[in-house]
C-alpha cells in the first residue's frame, strides 16, 4: 500500500436514534430551560469580566506607554483565521486572594499555518504580568495538554516573576514553578516542538521559557531578558543601567545568542513565529470538504436537557440524539445494564465511543462500562464521556442493600481501573452531577481524561447541595454544609480554580467535542515523532 495513500473510514450504518421531545417531557424541560438561562447569565458576566483583562488603566499604560499590544490582539496576529480553543478562561475569579482574570494568562488551542498548536501568552495588564499561584497551575496544564496530545508549544511571555507574597504557594513544591522548565526539557525529548516570542519583560524564573525553547523571537525596545532587572542591579552594585543594555533584544540577538530572531515591531516577530512552525515536519493531509450529517434535532434543545439538579434529569439518549452525526448511535448491550449507556457514533465524521450516565452506576452497569472501554480500547476509538453520577452514595440500609453495594464496589474499581488503563484519547463532559466515587469511574479529572469541559448548569462536589444529611446528623452543621455545597459546587467556582478545561454552552458542545478530536488526531502526521531523545540545548 502506498505511503502517500489517502486513508478512508469503513462506511457506517448506525441506526437512527430519533428521540423527539414528547408532552411527557415539557414539564422538566421548561424548568431545565428557566435554569440555563440563569446560568448563561452568570457565563456572560464571568466572559466580560475576563475580556476586560487588567482593566481600563492597566490597558491603557499596556498599549500607550509601554507601546505593547494586549494578548489578544497578539493572538489574532499569531493564529490562523479560522479561530481557536481557549482553555479555562474563567480560572482565577472568585479566588481567596482575589479576581485573576484568566489567571494572568491566555491558554489554548488554535491553528498556526495550518497546524493545531498550543499557545501561553502571558497578560500583562493582569497584576503587571505577575505570576500567581492560579497562573503557575494554568501553564502546567496548557503543557500538559501539548504534551498528551502531542502538540506544538507557543510562548508569548510578557511576564513579571512570581508575586513574592504568595511564594510558598509557587516556587518549592514539585507542581509549582520550577515544573514548567521541567516540562519544557521533557517535551523537547519528546520532539514535541516549542516556539517562544518574548514580546515583554522575562524576569526571574520567566527568563528561562525563552532560553530553554527551541527557537526564540524577540522584540526590539519592548522584549527583555534578565534575572534581576536594573533596579535590583542598583540595589545590589550601585551602577545604572537601562533595561536595553542589561537585557534587551540587541544583546541577545548579537552577543549572548539567547534568541534565534530579531524583530524590529510586533507584528514581524508573530510573522516570523509562524514561518518558523511552517518548518515543522508534518505531512497533514489535504483538507477536503466532507459531506457531515447534522443531527435530526436542534442543538438548540440541549439547554432544556441540561439538568437542574439531578431529579430534573432525562433519558441521556435525548442529548445523544441532539450531538451525534445523523442523529445515529450503534447501542452496545442495550438490554444490559441500562442505567450506563454505551455505543458507537460520528462527531462530524470522526468515530467515537460514548459512555454516558442515565442513572445510578450499579453493578451490572460498571461490568458493561468495563467492557466497552476495554472495546474501544483495543480498537483504538477514542471515548467521550457525558458525566451526570447521584447525588450521594447508595444508601445500605439492610444486608440485601449491603449485598448489592460491594457487588457494584468491586465492579466500579473494575471500570476505574479499565478507564485509568485505556491508552487511548478521553474527553470528559459534564452535563449534570460530577459526585463521589461515580465520578472517577467516569474518567473525572483525576482520572487524566485529554479534555474535561462543564456545562454551565453542573454541579462537583463530594455531595450535592441539600444531601450532606447522608454524611452527618448534627442540623447545624448539615445547613452549614449545605450553604457551603451550594457554593462550591457550581461551575463556575470549579472553573475558577481550574478543576477542569473551561466551562462550554450545551449548544455548542458538539463544535468542541469535534474540534477536539481534529487535534488529538493531528499527532499522526507528525513524521518524527517517535522514541524520547535528548532535548535541544543551546550551547
Amino acid at each position: 500500500m502506498s505511503t502517500g495513500a489517502q486513508r478512508r473510514p469503513l462506511p457506517s450504518t448506525f441506526p437512527i436514534l430519533d428521540k423527539p421531545l414528547l408532552p411527557i417531557h415539557r414539564h422538566v424541560y421548561e424548568t431545565n430551560l428557566q435554569n440555563s438561562a440563569k446560568c448563561h447569565q452568570r457565563y456572560l458576566e464571568y466572559q466580560e469580566k475576563v475580556q476586560k483583562g487588567g482593566g481600563e488603566s492597566a490597558i491603557a499604560r499596556h498599549t500607550q506607554r509601554n507601546k505593547k499590544l494586549v494578548v489578544r490582539d497578539r493572538l489574532r496576529l499569531l493564529l490562523d483565521e479560522e479561530g481557536c480553543l481557549e482553555l479555562s478562561p474563567f480560572a482565577g475569579l472568585g479566588l481567596p486572594y482575589g479576581d485573576i482574570p484568566s489567571a494572568g494568562c491566555v491558554t489554548g488551542i488554535g491553528k498556526i499555518s495550518g497546524l493545531w498548536c498550543v499557545f501561553i501568552a502571558n497578560d500583562a495588564t493582569v497584576k503587571g504580568g505577575t505570576a500567581y499561584p492560579i497562573s503557575v497551575k494554568k501553564q502546567l496544564r496548557a503543557q500538559e495538554v501539548a504534551i498528551q496530545n502531542r502538540l506544538p508549544c507557543v510562548y508569548l511571555v510578557d511576564s513579571g516573576g512570581a508575586f513574592l507574597p504568595l511564594q510558598s504557594e509557587i516556587f518549592p513544591d514539585k507542581n509549582q514553578g520550577g515544573r514548567s522548565f521541567y516540562n519544557e526539557a521533557i517535551m523537547s525529548a519528546m520532539r514535541i516542538p516549542q516556539v517562544a516570542v518574548v514580546c515583554g519583560s522575562c524576569t526571574a524564573g520567566g527568563a528561562y521559557i525563552p532560553t530553554m525553547a527551541e527557537e526564540a523571537v524577540i522584540v526590539h525596545k519592548i522584549g527583555t531578558i534578565f534575572l534581576g532587572g536594573p533596579p535590583l542591579v542598583k540595589a545590589a552594585t550601585g551602577e545604572e543601567v537601562s533595561p536595553e543594555d542589561l537585557g534587551g533584544a540587541q544583546l541577545h540577538a548579537e552577543v549572548s545568542g539567547c534568541v534565534d530572531h530579531f524583530a524590529v515591531m510586533e507584528e514581524e516577530a508573530y510573522q516570523c513565529t509562524r514561518n518558523i512552525i511552517s518548518t515543522l515536519n508534518y505531512d497533514l493531509p489535504e483538507d477536503r470538504e466532507l459531506s457531515v450529517e447534522q443531527p435530526l434535532h436542534s442543538e438548540e434543545e440541549l439547554k432544556g436537557l441540561a439538568p437542574k439538579d439531578y431529579n430534573h434529569s432525562l433519558d441521556v439518549r435525548l442529548i445523544l440524539s441532539r450531538l451525534t452525526d445523523g442523529s445515529k448511535f450503534q447501542e452496545f448491550k442495550a438490554r444490559y445494564g441500562t442505567t450506563l449507556v454505551t455505543g458507537f457514533a460520528k462527531i462530524e465524521g470522526h468515530l467515537v465511543g460514548f459512555v454516558a450516565n442515565n442513572g445510578e452506576l450499579r453493578y451490572e452497569a460498571a461490568l458493561k462500562g468495563s467492557h466497552f472501554i476495554q472495546l474501544c480500547d483495543q480498537r483504538h476509538i477514542p471515548i467521550v464521556f457525558l458525566q451526570n453520577t447521584p447525588p450521594c452514595p447508595a444508601l445500605t440500609l439492610t444486608p440485601a442493600q449491603a449485598e448489592s453495594n460491594t457487588n457494584g464496589l468491586k465492579a466500579q474499581s473494575s471500570m476505574m481501573a479499565a478507564v485509568a488503563c485505556a491508552s487511548i484519547p478521553k474527553i470528559t463532559v459534564i452535563i449534570g452531577g460530577c459526585h463521589g466515587a461515580d465520578s472517577y469511574a467516569m474518567c473525572g479529572r483525576a482520572f487524566d481524561p485529554n479534555f474535561l469541559f462543564l456545562w454551565p448548569n453542573a454541579r462537583v462536589s463530594l455531595v450535592a447541595p441539600g444531601y450532606s444529611g447522608t454524611l452527618t446528623h448534627d442540623e447545624e452543621e448539615i445547613t452549614a454544609i449545605n450553604e457551603r455545597l451550594e457554593e462550591e459546587s457550581s461551575a463556575f467556582f470549579s472553573s475558577g480554580r481550574l478543576w477542569d478545561d473551561g466551562v462550554i454552552l450545551p449548544q455548542e458542545t458538539r463544535k468542541v467535542l469535534s474540534c477536539c478530536l481534529k487535534i488529538i488526531k493531528q499527532q499522526e502526521y507528525h513524521i518524527s515523532r517517535g522514541n524520547r531523545r535528548f532535548p535541544v540545548l543551546r550551547l
